[in-house]
């Protein structure tokens, strides 16, 4: 009878498990949700800026270091707002992340 119980419980808690990581799989990582999209588009698209910028001679060596790593940080601030709600950014977040990368284009355009 012992055993019988114990054997009930295990399987109870196996079930119980595998629910739970149901649960988890059912909210995956967003990795392409529109608005992460978007910003990650941008950001790659004024690194190109930023290196075609370099190559005309209108920006520095030290100015392009400096907005690569502002945009490096967009792109961690990004990944953090997106760690926190499962894998996607809420609007608020894109527009401060949106403004922040106003800010870096502006330097690019004005070297």
């Amino acid at each position: 009878m012992r055993f019988t119980k114990t054997i009930i419980a295990g399987l109870a808690m196996a079930i119980t498990a595998g629910a739970a990581s149901g649960a988890f799989a059912a909210t995956p990582w967003e990795r392409h949700h529109p608005r992460r999209a978007e910003v990650n588009e941008r950001l790659a698209h004024q690194q190109h800026r930023i290196a075609v910028a370099r190559h005309e001679g209108r920006l520095t060596p030290h100015e392009a270091h400096v907005l690569r790593a502002e945009d490096r940080h967009i792109r961690a601030e990004e990944r953090f707002d997106a760690r926190r709600h499962h894998g996607h950014i809420t609007p608020i977040e894109q527009r401060r992340l949106n403004h922040e990368e106003n800010h870096v284009s502006r330097q690019i355009r004005h070297g």
